[in-house]
């Protein structure tokens, strides 16, 4: 079990050099491959969450290097989490993407599993620069994951993504190189145990490059003023790719509750929360900037993708909170979110090859073939991501909106309510168009299994998320009180960290 921490990074990594490497050969190999390992992830996903859940915190030191000189891979409860979330995810998008979506471009899956490689990575590093390493992976592969296929929209919205992130990786290095300078150190336990004692000179040092940090994730998750580049992006990617893409402005999320509860948790001392305040209001704007953009959208994987800033907005403000209570209602929110609007990005393909020349348009169309089907998926789809009840969204808002105290509720409240009434106004608006106001003879082929399960796989994680509500939430709770005791994970990499100079 000592190896298991380091195989969602091996297992992508070695078959995605193999269908790299034979990327000539036959497209079933490929499928089978590729839907083969990604469902080996959702195993070792679960395995991982089961050995996470017992509370223990454990790493895996690569080449028996021990911390804090080592490159270390650590294992909690969110990081079991995370993993297990990008596997069911990617589970759904390879499925679907084996109808043909994989052959309109050359090396989809060797490709998507080095991406998976990267997010992985990202979630189980114990140190800035192994973050900024997988940062790098995952973003190399997105660049071309982006570009499958070909078309101006995807060219164009693909250069706006590489240079905002070659911008954000640039930053990202001068403030790792810092922090380094400041604390002599790049592991985050071992960081946070220096902060502790940081001479008052340096303070100023490493303000400045946690901030930075926070401008590279706020860019990695989409958060007001740097969302812009997300919504053409996300709209113009092939479906399996922007339903993966679900998972990518989480990955900023997650580097902020990770980076800023360890290294800038309450053993900081002056430089505690750092982040907290920033955080709060901007998610507000956030929320309120891509409520606008839900309004104003007439194409519905354009839709789709403001309906992903939206629940951006919604993950910061339970960071901005900064109670475990808050973080706690967040994490269920994450697991709701990052799923259905995989599923919408998936859906939002369907509905367009049975539509005609109009596609993904929200104007008047063609007939649906299997209208039945695709608007009851739609209709799930809307009411969870809306956050109506009685479906995951409302019990994950539910949570956050009672996890505000105070002062915070006033801004809450209105903010996160008035931005769901503009996703039901715009769903209501799009689902009208797309099913009733239709015209001439259906056209397209008839949808197959692998699409529809697909789109059925992830949706069906609204209800179950329902039915499992107690347990989840349970997992959720005792995350974000280990999340709070950032020495646990000090004392487990550094069982000597109190006589550290």
């Amino acid at each position: 079990m000592m190896h298991l921490i380091v195989l969602p990074i091996v297992l992508p990594l070695v078959v995605g050099i193999l269908l790299l490497y034979r990327r000539q050969g036959g497209t079933r190999l490929k499928r089978l491959a590729g839907v083969g390992s990604t469902a080996l992830l959702v195993l070792v996903g679960i395995a991982l969450v089961g050995q996470a859940a017992s509370g223990e915190v454990t790493y895996y030191a690569l080449g028996d290097w021990q911390p804090p000189f080592g490159i270390v891979l650590v294992l909690d409860r969110l990081s079991a989490l995370m993993v297990l979330l990008t596997a069911v995810l990617a589970l759904g998008a390879v499925v679907f993407a084996c109808d043909g979506d994989d052959e309109r471009g050359s090396n989809f899956h060797g490709l998507f599993q080095w991406q998976l490689m990267g997010i992985n990575g990202a979630f189980l590093t114990g140190d800035l620069f192994n973050l900024f390493v997988f940062f790098e992976v995952l973003l190399l592969a997105s660049y071309a994951l982006l570009l499958h296929g070909g078309g101006k929209a995807r060219i164009q919205a693909g250069v706006h993504y590489v240079v905002l992130n070659l911008a954000g990786s640039a930053l990202f290095l001068i403030a790792v190189g810092v922090l380094y300078g400041a604390t002599g150190t790049l592991n985050m336990a071992d960081m946070a145990a220096r902060l502790a004692e940081l001479p008052a000179e340096r303070a100023g040092l490493v303000t400045a490059g946690g901030l930075m940090l926070l401008v590279v994730f706020g860019l990695k998750a989409a958060m007001l003023p740097l969302y812009f580049w997300l919504p053409r992006t996300y709209a113009a990617a092939p479906a399996p790719v922007a339903a993966l893409f679900a998972i990518m402005t989480k990955v900023g999320v997650y580097a902020i509750l990770r980076v800023y509860s360890l290294i800038f948790g309450e053993a900081a001392g002056p430089l505690a929360n750092l982040e907290q305040a920033w955080v709060w209001w901007l998610s507000l704007a956030t929320l309120v900037a891509a409520g606008v953009g839900v309004l104003a959208a007439r194409d519905l994987r354009l839709l789709v993708a403001y309906l992903v800033l939206v629940s951006v907005g919604t993950l910061l403000a339970g960071i901005g909170m900064g109670s475990p209570r808050a973080v706690s209602a967040l994490l269920y929110y994450l697991i709701h979110t990052t799923l259905i609007t995989g599923g919408l990005f998936l859906l939002a393909e369907l509905i367009g090859q049975q539509r005609g020349k109009a596609g993904t348009r929200l104007v008047r169309g063609r007939p649906l073939q299997q209208g039945g089907w695709l608007a009851g998926l739609f209709f799930l789809g809307a009411v969870s991501v809306a956050g109506l009840p009685p479906l995951s969204g409302a019990i994950g808002k539910a949570l956050l909106l009672a996890a505000a105290e105070g002062g915070q509720r006033p801004w809450l409240w209105p903010t996160l309510l008035l931005t769901g009434l503009c996703s039901l106004v715009a769903l209501s608006r799009a689902g009208s168009t797309l099913f009733w106001r239709s015209q001439g003879e259906p056209s397209g082929e008839a949808l197959t299994w692998r699409k529809w399960f697909g789109v059925t796989w992830l949706l069906a994680a609204s209800p179950l998320l329902v039915i499992l509500a107690g347990p989840v939430s349970d997992y959720t709770e005792a995350t974000a009180a280990q999340l709070a005791d950032p020495q646990r994970v000090i004392d487990a990499l550094l069982p000597t960290a109190g006589d550290a100079p």
